[in-house]
């Protein structure tokens, strides 16, 4: 992927880059410092609109709110997507002041604290049920309200999905209850007094093989469709998780939606719509939703040479941007894209690398990239980052002051 790619989605206005329709420099301007994040609404909507026109119109899109819980950036998501999920007692926070409405709201993750649950249970969301020490606390919450807690049980499958990310799924996992162990653990809390929706299958994220990705949707179904026979009622909830990836480096390249979509219709129609006719299918994503449609922005404090290397540091780093660093997971370091945004149009000239403000040399957010010859003040701008930038970082090191974040 090159950086020119992701100025055809931007655009660029009297030589920079644009965003929400302006020249950074004036961007910068109205946001008065820097670092900072920026995210266009016009790509973000752009992303919505093109998975719900692949997507069968019966699967229900959910955005997993940890990709980015930037307040605005939920507010506008809960007018566009079909649900949200949470996974802290803040996330729900702000999951509830948006339009969305809470029994479209679930809580997943491992170690929710008894209060979390007991919040949730109090305000109608799904809660997902990672151990049966979560079901006893669930089951508390419940007695202690009054109230019929929702729930859905997250299953820890018993496959694999290769060339993702992260594996959240096969093996042993802190997320979900064994799938082996579902059926037991069904019968014994059979009667416990709560409403079992249904069950939630994540098994990895950031995947770009669209083949992968359909082949873990088609064991999933599978596996809840055996599951389903355990359950009292019929299932009506049905996440079949995501983990749709972006690309970050010039050697990924981007997944291809419509095969996973029409992956997915088969399945809707066919084994759904058979084995789990009630139920209503859900695809969760966060980072293929918003990671595209945000940048950061940091301005060049210093040129030097040392040895016949150059060198522009910049007023951010790793404190705001742990991933554009190699520090978020990667067993390989690569660059993300960077281009000097005030000068987009201009041709590139030297080999650079460039580096943030902190006393360590992991603070690294382009090694030896080719770039336009940058001086001081000029703004540098990093491409993918919409999601899991500020709130994955390390923000207090060295506490230097946070950024800002603006949706325009």
């Amino acid at each position: 992927m090159k950086p020119y790619e992701h100025l055809a989605a931007f655009g660029t206005l009297d030589g920079e880059l644009r965003l929400g329709g302006m020249p950074l420099s004036r961007l910068a301007a109205r946001v008065g410092s820097t670092p900072f994040f920026a995210y266009d609404r016009d790509i973000l909507d752009a992303r919505v609109d093109r998975l719900r026109a692949a997507l069968p119109r019966r699967i229900e899109l959910s955005y997993a709110m940890k990709a980015n819980p930037m307040p605005a950036m939920v507010q506008h998501l809960a007018a566009r997507v079909d649900r949200i999920d949470v996974a802290s007692a803040l996330e729900m926070q702000t999951a509830l002041d948006s339009t969305i409405s809470a029994d479209r709201v679930s809580f997943a993750g491992p170690g929710k604290a008894p209060a979390e649950i007991r919040q949730a249970v109090a305000a109608g969301i799904i809660v997902e049920i990672e151990s049966t020490t979560e079901l006893e606390r669930v089951i508390k919450a419940g007695e202690e309200l009054g109230l019929t807690p929702r729930i859905a049980i997250r299953v820890n499958p018993d496959f694999a999905v290769k060339g993702s990310g992260m594996r959240m799924g096969g093996g042993p996992q802190q997320f979900g209850i064994d799938a082996e162990l579902v059926p037991d653990v069904l019968s014994e809390y059979a009667s416990a007094g709560l409403d079992i929706l249904g069950f939630h299958v994540f098994a990895g994220s950031q995947n770009l093989n669209a083949a992968i990705i359909a082949e873990a949707q088609r064991r999933t179904v599978d596996l809840v469709s055996n599951l389903a026979e355990h359950l009292a009622t019929p299932v009506r909830y049905l996440n079949l998780g995501g983990g749709f990836g972006i690309p970050y480096t010039e050697k990924d390249q981007p997944l291809d939606l419509d095969a996973v979509a029409a992956d997915l219709h088969a399945l809707v129609d066919g084994p759904i719509a058979q084995r789990l006719p009630e139920a209503k299918p859900v695809i969760e994503l966060g980072r293929y939703i918003v990671g595209e449609c945000g940048v950061y922005v940091t301005r060049v404090l210093d040129r030097k040479v040392s040895r016949g290397k150059t060198y522009l540091v910049v007023d951010g780093g790793m404190h705001h941007q742990l991933a554009a660093s190699g520090n978020f997971g990667q067993a390989i370091r690569r660059n993300y894209p960077v281009i000097v945004g005030t000068r987009a149009d201009t041709p590139v000239e030297e080999n650079t690398t460039v580096v943030g403000c902190l006393c360590t040399p992991l603070d690294l957010l382009g090694d030896d990239i080719e770039l336009p010859h940058a001086v001081i003040d000029d703004l540098i701008v990093i491409f993918q980052q919409g999601a899991y930038g500020l709130t994955a970082s390390p923000t207090a090191f060295l506490g230097h002051p946070a950024p800002a974040e603006v949706l325009v």
